[in-house]
């Protein structure tokens, strides 16, 4: 797709309306990848649709599709990028833009913990499924998994999530579990316990979901004593990037050390690169590869 960006997007917002059929075309004929590549740096969109837009400052930062997609575009043309997780809405959008020739694709499929809702653990799927990801030819599926074990409603996740490792596995398809141990203890919001012990917890739960973990990767904060916390499962992982950090040069550093250890094979990033303190998108996806 040529023009400037704002043509390429005007062009997404006619097709949607007008050729709606054209989704299933763009997907029919992209362009996979030859082969998985040993150490996978892909770009994160997929906040959006659980009502999470903030990016550093902004609260509505994710919430201007066309300014998204249009950073989307630019991380993934930048050399070492793989490939792109995201809503199919957000994949949909990037397919109708040509985007997605030659990258991995991973399929976002439990967004129905709203952020700050009071029922933001009971995570359900409402995105895609293990069957949607293969009709659409991607090349697998991501979850988040936060167990409150004061919360019943992680009960469900959990089943949900064993369901989703399974069915995802009967298709040859890889399953990325994001684990979290998760609290409200003092009230308020849910919030992710970040101490090597809770991610020890959490990992070695994640671990053991579904009739196999024979294509299970885990998707993973750095935090302290990365060495005794990857120690907790033998499985593929990626390292997350969360929210915008006020010192990128620290999140290199710590993105570093963690990409050493055996099991690591790559980085699962969004906001971060997308949008970095001093807006340089190239830049930020430039000093991210450049660690793998």
């Amino acid at each position: 797709m040529t023009g400037t960006f704002a043509e390429r997007l005007a062009g997404v917002i006619e097709t949607r309306a007008t050729r709606p059929g054209a989704v299933a075309e763009a997907a029919a004929n992209r362009r996979r990848p030859a082969a998985p590549p040993a150490r996978l740096m892909i770009i994160a969109a997929d906040h959006p649709a659980r009502g999470a837009l903030r990016a550093g400052d902004d609260p509505l930062a994710m919430g201007d599709r066309g300014r998204l997609l249009e950073r989307m575009c630019a991380a993934l043309a930048r050399p070492g990028v793989d490939g792109v997780l995201g809503t199919p809405d957000v994949i949909e959008d990037l397919l109708l833009l040509g985007a997605l020739d030659g990258k991995v694709v991973l399929g976002s499929m439990n967004r129905g913990g709203l952020a700050g809702s009071a029922f933001e653990i009971d995570d359900r799927f409402t995105g895609y499924t293990p069957a949607a990801i293969a009709a659409a030819g991607l090349d697998g599926g991501k979850m988040l998994l936060r167990v409150d074990l004061e919360d019943p409603a992680t009960a469900r996740t959990l089943e949900s999530c064993a369901h989703a490792v399974t069915g995802l596995a009967e298709h040859g398809l890889m399953a990325m579990v994001e684990p979290f141990l998760s609290t409200r203890a003092g009230g308020g919001r849910v919030r992710n316990v970040l101490t090597p012990e809770a991610m020890i917890q959490v990992m070695s739960i994640a671990s053991g979901l579904g009739a196999t973990s024979a294509h299970t990767w885990l998707k993973v904060p750095v935090v302290d004593r990365m060495e005794e916390v990857m120690a907790a499962s033998t499985l593929p992982a990626v390292l997350l990037g969360g929210e915008v950090p006020a010192d990128p040069d620290a999140a290199l550093a710590g993105w570093a050390k963690a990409l050493a250890l055996p099991s690591v094979r790559g980085l699962v990033v969004g906001r971060t690169l997308l949008y970095p303190p001093d807006d340089d998108v190239a830049a930020a996806v430039d000093a991210a590869v450049g660690l793998l």
